[in-house]
């Protein structure tokens, strides 16, 4: 009876055991699921929170106290999408929440979130273990937290996005990425994964991502100077050879002159300029493997280690550049090590550091560490390819607009243009030469030497510039013009604005004066103050916008408050903001400054398209109408073949528009200090002819850069090759504007992305994750930049399970190899995707001289193909009104068709009838680019499907 009444106990407690929760520290919400955790250390987090905001979307938030900090976020909009249908489940001491995408588990212990697709494949897991996550930090008055989070990964999973980084890499894999926004670089905290996740990691401060230990001054290794005695490398600083002076000559463990604090490193009485410094020995590691070194540096400098050159750059000698190499070291051996380091100016910098290899736990894991934040934030983001991911990282921070049809041709720069007749006269000139233009820029210091924020034209170079703008727009150009978030002090706008407390006070107290003239002293808005935001938008509309003004160039938005200073400095610079330390919100400045011209002039003026170009960006700039550029960069070909990756890695982060300098922002001395010498002359025309083909194909075509002048008739004359390639270009670009502008609209109604790295469209080919300097330019066109001087071929790798047609004679050959192209001066090599539709417009000026009545349109068979032709007003922003059209081209290989469909939608000024020439190129059939070519059918399109049969 007892053994009876026990089982029945047994029983019952079998029936109705679901009715009490294995696990009780966690709380399901309308949204999501809140775990409440033991801490074991004070740095563990004792909240973690999941939110479902997509299909494909999930917010994972952690904190190290009982309540969440209620601080809005700076990058993610407000999830208006409503619910989003999703299944809770409790499996022992695991919480899981299934989507119609995703599976993801967190573990009731400890916290720690783990993302399945939905066929309960791994796409990414956290790693509790190692440091702890939190880590409490004061930052003047406030109490926060240094932050840190890793994750376990594929032993072969690439990393891109992250921003624009200009070291050199494409796939992060191994390496740091530094998350610090400067003159040439732009932080974007999302990283995208080659298997097709992204993470979008929602924090303000200076971030490091990847292999976060820090890096470790040359100090840590066993050094020995060139005579092997141990103690340090030996060190000569050379004089100018015209100085008489003999070197200086030591033994030192540390290259530090990173900083304008560090240059009271240098031997006494040592002057940079005219100086050669070496650094000459061995190193010696207590490890085996590859060790990473990176180098902030300008000037010129070479490495060597093991007699390998590693390095060898120039960069100006007032805007050093990161670069990075590796080496593989011996345990215990002595490894012959060399820098050489011309500095090239009066003041320079250099540094080096590096990194041990990785432990053999860690090879496999990657991390973000934040510097401040009052909770740990990331969005995690899936996609059936990378388009998917970057479309879920649009929905969480803002669609990118439709950029103004203008925007997609040329622009012409300068540093700079200094009077009135100086800038008309490149526009007449341009228009007389009948070389198509669109944008025309003004650089800074258009106003008087002594009132740099003013926004008022110096009238004694600019007599009438109210005639200028107007004179610009009658002759069917735009006008952009730079402003700066920059006051000198004591002018009227910095009187106003210091009246409301609205600027930072740090560079004012220590009277730091910049390099104008006498030099004066200047500050910065607090754009996070969004009264300062509206003062500065009322400033440039009052002074700028009325007159006619098109554009925005927003310079030194970093905020560069006092180049070349420490990172510590900087940041004091920057503090207070309104929103807290400078510490917590560092790299969101360029955010919240664009964000109030944007919504200042969308409020001024709701019809114009807003235009701004920036350099630097953040999460969520898309959004307010504005692209960026690369900085300052150096006028090399080693420079242009960074540019590269930099910019693919910047599409990658999310952001479609990207640009750099064409040629160059700063030249060496051979190319501005007097005549040039025929040889430099003529390696100056090649690096200009390079860049204005790699140009053509970014997102936003731009020349600019210091003297020597840049436009394309004060770089060579018209019977020399590189004008005759670089006018090439340029009217093959405005003949791909149906193509441009239809990306342009997919950019906003799809998501879409202009310049595509390759492991966008054939990431199933592993052969291209690592591949940072070949792209795609919209679905069809697969550029292959040039930027080794001299070089008249060019190795490149075609991907797999596609063929491809050389764009200039059609000619064919399949894909899944490496070959090596014809690269002559004028051209660089072009190939068209099997299975493509390419629209040519007709020639034109710029971008709205005549609507495209007649379409060229090649057809590259082999595949089946399609492409959506997209239009709509042009400058306003009635597309966000439903006022745009499309006209879908498909084209069937087994029948050899091609259908223009149906178009779909409409808008004022639309063209509603217009003529399709296609020319049909098919594999052993090649044809050439040609635009009066006999087409191989001709259509006649009034909005109606029509199909033809293509021969």
């Amino acid at each position: 009876m007892k053994i009876r009444n026990t089982l029945c106990l047994a029983l019952v407690a079998t029936l109705f055991s679901f009715k009490e929760p294995a696990v009780k520290n966690y709380q399901k919400l309308d949204d999501g699921v809140l775990v409440k955790l033991e801490k074991a250390a004070s740095g563990d987090p004792q909240m973690v929170q999941l939110r479902v905001l997509a299909d494909n979307i999930i917010q994972v938030k952690a904190t190290p106290v009982e309540q969440f900090s209620q601080e809005p976020s700076l990058m993610v909009l407000e999830n208006k999408n409503g619910k989003t249908d999703w299944q809770f489940q409790e499996k022992g001491k695991t919480l899981v929440l299934n989507t119609k995408d995703l599976r993801v588990e967190v573990a009731a212990d400890n916290g720690a979130v783990t993302f399945y697709d939905r066929n309960g494949n791994v796409l990414l897991q956290e790693n509790n273990q190692g440091r702890e996550a939190f880590a409490p930090v004061n930052l003047g008055k406030e109490q926060s937290y240094r932050l840190q989070k890793a994750f376990n990964v594929e032993p072969n999973e690439a990393f891109y996005g992250l921003g624009q980084h200009q070291a050199g890499l494409m796939n992060y894999r191994g390496w740091q990425v530094d998350l610090t926004q400067y003159n040439s670089v732009a932080v974007v905290p999302f990283l995208v994964s080659s298997k097709n996740y992204g993470i979008l990691w929602d924090n303000n401060s200076i971030t490091k991502f990847g292999d976060v230990r820090p890096y470790q001054p040359l100090s840590k290794l066993k050094l020995y100077g060139k005579d092997q005695k141990p103690g340090g490398l030996t060190a000569t600083y050379a004089f100018d050879a015209t100085s008489g002076q003999k070197p200086i000559v030591r033994q030192e463990t540390e290259i530090n002159y990173e900083f304008l604090q560090d240059q009271k490193r240098f031997p006494q009485g040592y002057k940079l300029e005219g100086g050669l410094m070496t650094w000459e020995g061995f190193i010696e590691s207590d490890a085996t493997g590859d060790h990473r070194f990176e180098m902030p540096s300008s000037g010129y400098v070479k490495v060597w280690i093991d007699n390998k050159l590693l390095l060898d750059r120039w960069r100006e000698a007032w805007n050093p550049g990161m670069s990075v190499f590796k080496a593989p070291l011996q345990k215990g051996q002595k490894h012959a090590f060399k820098i050489e380091w011309n500095p090239d100016g009066g003041v320079s910098y250099l540094a080096l550091r590096y990194l041990t290899p990785q432990p053999a736990q860690d090879l496999n894991k990657i991390a973000f560490a934040s510097e401040a934040g009052d909770r740990m934030d990331y969005y995690f983001v899936y996609g059936k390819n990378l388009d998917g991911v970057i479309g879920g990282y649009r929905q969480l921070t803002g669609a990118a607009q439709v950029m103004p049809k203008w925007a997609m041709g040329f622009w012409q720069s300068r540093e700079r243009y200094k009077t009135q007749e100086e800038l008309l006269g490149v526009v007449k000139e341009f228009r007389k030469r009948q070389i198509p233009l669109d944008n025309i820029v003004l650089d800074w210091s258009y106003w008087e030497e002594d009132k740099w924020g003013s926004q008022e034209f110096d009238k004694t170079r600019f007599p009438n510039a109210q005639a200028m703008i107007d004179e610009v727009h009658a002759n069917k150009a735009q006008i952009m013009i730079s402003t700066w978030p920059k006051f000198y002090e004591g002018i009227e706008a910095y009187k106003q604005f210091d009246q409301k407390g609205l600027l930072y006070k740090t560079s004012i107290n220590e009277q730091i004066r910049d390099w104008i003239g006498k030099g004066y002293v200047s500050t910065f808005y607090d754009a996070f103050n969004p009264e300062g935001r509206r003062m500065f938008w009322n400033l440039i509309n009052e002074k700028l916008y009325k007159m006619g003004i098109d554009a925005w160039w927003q310079d030194a938005s970093e905020p560069d408050i006092l180049s070349n200073t420490s990172i510590a400095h900087r940041k004091a610079l920057m503090n207070p903001t309104y929103l807290g330390s400078a510490d917590k919100y560092f790299n969101a400045y360029v955010l919240q400054h664009n964000k109030g011209i944007y919504e200042g002039q969308r409020s001024t003026n709701p019809n114009d398209r807003v235009f701004i170009l920036t350099r630097s960006a953040f999460g969520g700039l898309q959004r307010y109408g504005a692209a960026t550029w690369s900085g300052d960069i150096a006028a090399t070909f080693e420079e242009m073949g960074r540019q590269i990756p930099a910019g693919l890695n910047f599409s990658l982060s999310g952001l479609p528009y990207w640009t750099t300098d064409i040629g160059g922002f700063f030249v060496e001395n051979k190319y501005d200090r007097g005549p040039m010498t025929p040889a430099a002359q003529e390696e100056w025309r090649e690096l200009n002819t390079r860049w204005y083909q790699y140009g053509t194909f970014t997102p936003l075509y731009r020349s600019h850069g210091q003297y020597p002048f840049r436009e394309v008739f004060n770089i060579a004359p018209e019977d020399h090759k590189a004008y005759q390639s670089i006018v090439y270009y340029n009217k093959l670009r405005y003949r791909l504007m149906p193509y441009i502008y239809s990306l342009t609209g997919q950019v906003y109604h799809q998501h879409g992305t202009i310049m595509r790295p390759l492991v966008m469209d054939f990431g199933a080919d592993k052969n291209v994750h690592n591949i940072g300097d070949q792209f795609m330019f919209g679905p069809s066109l697969l550029v292959n930049p040039v930027y080794v001087k001299g070089a008249t071929k060019r190795n490149l790798y075609l991907p797999a399970n596609t063929g491809w047609y050389n764009l200039y004679d059609g000619s064919y050959q399949k894909g899944g190899k490496q070959i090596t192209a014809d690269a002559p001066y004028e051209r660089l090599p072009l190939f068209v995707k099997e299975g493509s539709i390419l629209p040519f417009g007709p020639e034109l000026q710029y971008t709205a001289e005549k609507p495209a009545e007649t379409i060229t349109l090649y057809v590259y068979g082999g595949k089946d193909a399609s492409f959506e032709l997209y239009e709509d007003e042009n400058t306003n922003y009635n597309y966000e009104k439903g006022k745009f059209a499309t006209i879908p081209i498909t084209y069937q290989e087994a029948s050899k068709t091609l259908t223009l469909g149906k178009r779909q939608g409409e808008f004022n000024g639309m063209l509603r009838n217009r003529t399709f020439q296609v020319v049909y190129v098919q594999p052993g059939k090649a044809k050439k680019l040609q635009f009066d070519a006999q087409p191989d059918a001709t259509i006649a399109y009034t909005g109606s499907a029509k199909a033809v049969k293509l021969k």
